[in-house]
């Protein structure tokens, strides 16, 4: 190899480019590119391919390319299947029992912490299932938050989710079908279920219950109980939803008591101030207040559903306006028949609106 001197034009060896020597120190040289920028490189790394002072040097030169030749290595050996286990059966095992559960991360912040959503597969059964949400907005569109396939006897936590997401999981739904791998078995009817979620239960401790799949208090849903799914997506009357309303009820011994009246002329009056009908909002998003508030419309509502000519005024204040939005919605679509107009201002002042019953 020729000694490398200033101007010299040069190759990397190593790399692709090259330039003009502009100074060398020591085992250091110094190399100008085609754009002007000097770049430090070692003697050994560099081949002569134009002498010092000749006209057009580093135009004409080739460029060079070396390729690194790495050892010999051995090649590498083909990754090994895990091995399947086989799946311990028991007797009970042959019906199906499938439970969605909702953990809290820290139970004793409820307003602050983040929850766990798991599904318990209790069977003999693989599960390829689909886990679903959507909340109560005019779309009805569902979101896909979980799909594959769970063990025989395995719990498998779905998802972490915090507050901000509750208002889009009002409704929940889980689809499956069950199957085994490598041996008969008895065929299961595939099966969507679709529950209501009542997600202020989020806020609330007492909510929590133990449950013999979790060492800590859950929030549990029954999908499937001895091979019967809990209700199929399908069934969705009235009377179903009358009595998922008087469920939620049942669940919430801490509330205050109905906050109504009757005045003189028989007129049935009822607050819907969340402050009215609740001790404690800490925590609660606008979303949760706004469905608790609708929930007290909808239980005074039933109450009297049967009494026909019953005037009923709910006060909501003025406000923006929302609640009493709602309300109307509300009357159309689970009371048609029933009629609404503001109620008397002398009385209830700004703020309120009078339905009565038909």
């Amino acid at each position: 190899m020729s000694k490398i001197n200033v101007n010299d034009i040069v190759r990397f060896l190593n790399d692709v480019g090259g330039g003009r020597v502009t100074r060398i120190d020591g085992k250091t040289v110094y190399v100008e590119d085609e754009d002007g920028f000097e770049r430090p490189a070692l003697e050994r790394d560099l081949v002569v391919v134009g002498q010092a002072g000749g006209a057009n040097a580093y135009e004409r030169a080739p460029q060079v390319r070396t390729r690194l030749v790495e050892p010999d290595k051995p090649a590498p050996r083909p990754a090994q299947p895990e091995p399947v286990l086989p799946v311990e059966e028991t007797p009970e095992g042959e019906v199906l029992n499938v439970v969605l559960a909702y953990e809290a991360r820290e139970l004793k912040h409820l307003p602050t912490t983040t929850f766990y959503a798991s599904l318990v597969n209790d069977s003999n059964y693989y599960l390829y299932f689909c886990y679903m949400t959507r909340g109560d907005d005019a779309t009805g569109e569902w979101t896909t938050r979980y799909h594959g396939v769970v063990e025989p006897n395995i719990q498998v936590q779905l998802e972490e989710f915090g507050h901000d997401d509750l208002n889009n999981m009002t409704h929940i739904a889980v689809q499956y079908i069950a199957f085994k791998h490598g041996k008969g078995f008895k065929l299961k009817n595939p099966a969507l279920v679709e529950q209501r979620l009542d997600v202020t239960k989020f806020y609330k401790l007492h909510c929590f219950h133990d449950n013999p799949y979790f060492e800590v208090p859950v929030i549990a849903v029954e999908i499937v109980t001895n091979d019967r799914p809990a209700r199929a997506m399908h069934i969705d009357s009235g009377e179903l939803e009358r009595a998922m309303q008087e469920k939620k009820r049942a669940d919430r011994p801490h509330r205050r008591p109905v906050v109504k009246r009757q005045d003189n002329n028989g007129i049935v009056v009822q607050d819907l101030h969340i402050g009215a009908l609740m001790d404690n909002m800490t925590g609660m998003t606008p979303a949760a207040i706004l469905e608790y508030q609708l929930d007290k419309f909808r239980e005074v509502m039933d109450d009297n559903i049967m009494k026909r000519g019953q005037r009923i005024v709910f006060i909501h204040g003025k406000g923006e306006g929302k609640l009493r939005m709602h309300l109307l919605e509300e009357l159309k679509r689970r009371y048609p028949r029933c009629t609404a107009q503001d109620a008397s201002f002398r009385e209830y002042g700004f703020g309120a609106t009078q339905v009565t019953i038909r």
